[in-house]
């Protein structure tokens, strides 16, 4: 009685992996470019509601005092009251950083939810804090000739507080998505170095058992 001859099912098997691997092939850059779109966004959650909250409080920040009659848009375009009352370098580098990152970038972050716009938040959301610790002290601080102008204003004092909410919440919000990146990529370098070792097993005869 005649062998079953089990070379031809061999070739079908054979040829129908090479189709599937063609097949996954065809959607390989698809696949990485959704994945690459992914890494680079970030998803806030709850935590959105507070940055939110931190944001709307600098900008209210800005329309109360600083220091004295200066308020916090005073200091921003450097008006006249802002010489009356001595308004130091530190005041005007917080002001202008709470603008730009605190507000303008931390809005861009959440409206995009793009990893790196919300990375600039937060360095300079944290320039910020420190700079609004420093003006906070410089107000209580005597100036030239023991000059002692007006303590810190309602204002600062706020935006100060808002900056530091909003470092600490934007931290974490990066800091989960840079996390859970390291750990896709290393799932990534996982499944390339099986799918290689598999090739290098066809490629020699080998068996997978």
């Amino acid at each position: 009685m005649p062998e079953p001859d089990n070379t031809a099912e061999g070739n079908e098997d054979s040829v129908s992996s090479v189709e599937k691997t063609d097949d996954f092939e065809q959607f390989r850059d698809d696949l990485d470019a959704v994945e690459r779109r992914i890494a680079g966004e970030i998803d806030p959650g709850v935590r959105a509601m507070v940055v939110a909250g931190a944001v709307f409080a600098l900008l209210v920040s800005l329309v109360l005092p600083h220091a004295g009659a200066a308020r916090g848009f005073d200091v921003l375009l450097g008006s006249d009251v802002t010489v009356t009352e001595h308004i130091g370098l530190p005041s005007r580098i917080f002001v202008w950083f709470v603008v730009v990152f605190g507000i303008g970038f931390s809005l861009l972050a959440l409206m995009t939810r793009r990893w790196v716009l919300a990375w600039i938040a937060v360095a300079g959301s944290a320039i910020a804090s420190a700079f609004g610790v420093f003006s906070i002290w410089h107000r209580q601080t005597p100036g030239l000739n023991n000059y002692v102008g007006a303590g810190p204003g309602i204002g600062l004092i706020i935006g100060t507080i808002a900056a530091v909410v909003l470092t600490f919440h934007w931290v974490r919000v990066v800091w989960s998505r840079t996390a859970l990146q390291l750990a896709a990529e290393e799932q990534r370098r996982i499944a390339a170095a099986a799918e290689e070792e598999r090739d290098r097993r066809r490629l020699h005869g080998d068996s997978d058992s």
